[in-house]
């Protein structure tokens, strides 16, 4: 059966009421896009941040007479941009949203697979993930740019922390690189279910990975730390990683702009030296530095 898609050009301020609007004639469902390029990632826990510009999309029956109701928004919020109206035709979804997601290669070794289809490389490293709710799937630049160096840089025999883990994505993939114990941290409990259902689908044991809220970290000094979260973020959280990462580990920083690169360096300047030549793509940068071997050692596992 094909559907109807109403869709508005939408600022922040009149989403809300628009919503509730849509919902009430018969929107079976709403979603909403960036509608002006303006990114907004991993908001905290019960947060629902919206763009300044937003291209709301309410799908209906295609029974449905949307003219009139187009032409009442239109009126009722001053839009600028007059509403659309289209017909989506029937499709198997669970079909498309497979077809989305292929094995992706993360530098010479590791490879990104869907559960749903056969690895390419069957005597590759090969990390089994499928989408999820949360954040890490592989395909964005900041996790790219972590996966390829840890496939450069594979962190045998070492503890790691994946501080802001997402799906797991980061902690998984060095554990398969050989790490020999991975601590997975987040705020997000849905982000440390994520990276437990992941764990197991990877034949994963959990001798080798403890998932937690950083709060319940333990005193440790970790050989390798990456975070993969935001700038504004890990400025903050500078301290705290410096005085996690043993002397003479390393620290690999992602999801950062280039133009905020600056920043990070001068937030890290205390603890952090020996840095490897930034790495960026689409606007995105890596930055991994190391400890100073004099600075003073905490806990050991």
């Amino acid at each position: 059966m094909p559907w109807k898609t109403l869709i508005l050009h939408l600022s922040r301020e009149q989403v809300e009421a628009v919503e509730q609007q849509l919902i009430a004639a018969g929107a079976m469902s709403v979603s909403l896009s960036d509608a002006g390029d303006v990114p907004v990632l991993e908001p905290a826990p019960g947060e629902t941040p919206l763009w300044p510009e937003n291209t709301l999309t309410a799908l209906f029956d295609s029974s449905c007479e949307l003219h009139m109701l187009a032409s009442r928004l239109e009126k009722d919020h001053s839009l600028t941009t007059p509403p659309r109206i289209e017909t989506l035709r029937d499709q198997d979804w669970t079909r498309v949203w497979m077809d989305d997601f292929h094995p992706l290669r993360c530098g010479n070794r590791l490879w990104i697979c869907p559960s749903w289809e056969t690895p390419l490389e069957p005597d590759a490293v090969n990390l089994i993930l499928d989408p999820g709710l949360a954040f890490g799937t592989g395909t964005h630049p900041t996790t790219a740019l972590c996966l390829e160096w840890l496939d450069a840089s594979p962190p045998t025999d070492k503890l790691v922390l994946d501080y802001g883990c997402g799906s797991g994505i980061l902690g998984l993939a060095a554990l398969k690189l050989g790490a020999r114990h991975v601590w997975a941290v987040d705020i997000d409990p849905q982000a440390l279910s994520a990276t437990e259902d992941n764990a197991a689908r990877n034949q994963i044991s959990q001798e080798s990975l403890d998932v937690a809220k950083p709060d319940e970290l333990p005193a440790l000094s970790f050989d390798l730390i990456i975070a993969n979260i935001l700038a504004a973020p890990l400025a903050v959280l500078a301290p705290t990683l410096c005085r996690l990462l043993k002397p003479g580990g390393r620290l690999v920083l992602s999801g950062i702009l280039e133009e905020q690169a600056d920043a990070l360096y001068e937030a890290y300047a205390a603890c952090l030296g020996n840095w490897e030549p930034k790495c960026a793509r689409d606007g995105w940068v890596r930055l991994v530095g190391q400890r100073s071997r004099n600075a003073g050692a905490s806990q050991t596992s």
